[in-house]
């Protein structure tokens, strides 16, 4: 198979291809690490993921999204708007998967830890929900940018061509 048509077949470019393999090895080695230090840890591991993720977890982002979706999905659009659906989506994924790997700490459930990082058990809550905030703050800042964009392209287009109105026919 040739390079121009690797695309076509593939559906992507060929660094995508390689990043895709790389991570797969990658993901291969290490779980071949771990499998022959802890297998049966390991698998019961694996499989409680799998399931606290379908059962609980995608039923609960999946809700939360849909009720976002469904709340702004009725309100009157009188001027032109931006996408803004990821911008909930991408800071509360983020803020999401620093509570599942930090959740020991930032719910104080770990045993002591500050002899590893010179912390003391009370700062992992009020930092992550100091991230979380900057995440939010971030993603509406951006948000206004892209929507200001919109609009201010709308209005150039509006002024380009004024109501759909013939420019050379007035009544």
């Amino acid at each position: 198979m040739t390079m121009a048509r690797l695309p076509r077949w593939y559906g992507a470019g060929p660094l995508h291809l390689l990043v895709l393999i790389a991570s797969f090895a990658l993901t291969g080695y290490a779980a071949v690490r771990l499998f022959a230090a802890r297998p049966l840890e390991v698998a019961v591991w694996l499989v409680g993921a799998a399931v606290v993720h379908d059962l609980v977890l995608l039923p609960l982002y999946s809700l939360a999204d849909l009720s976002a979706l469904s709340v702004m999905r009725h309100r009157a659009q009188p001027v032109p708007t931006a996408p803004w659906i990821n911008h909930l989506r991408v800071p509360a994924f983020l803020s999401g998967v620093l509570l599942l790997v930090w959740f020991p700490l930032i719910l104080d459930l770990s045993a002591p830890y500050e002899g590893a990082t010179g912390l003391p058990e009370n700062v992992y809550l009020g930092r992550w929900l100091a991230i979380t905030g900057v995440l939010f703050a971030a993603s509406a800042l951006l948000f206004a940018v892209r929507l200001r964009r919109v609009r201010r392209a709308a209005r150039s287009e509006e002024q380009q061509s004024p109501s759909g109105h013939d420019a050379g026919h007035h009544p």
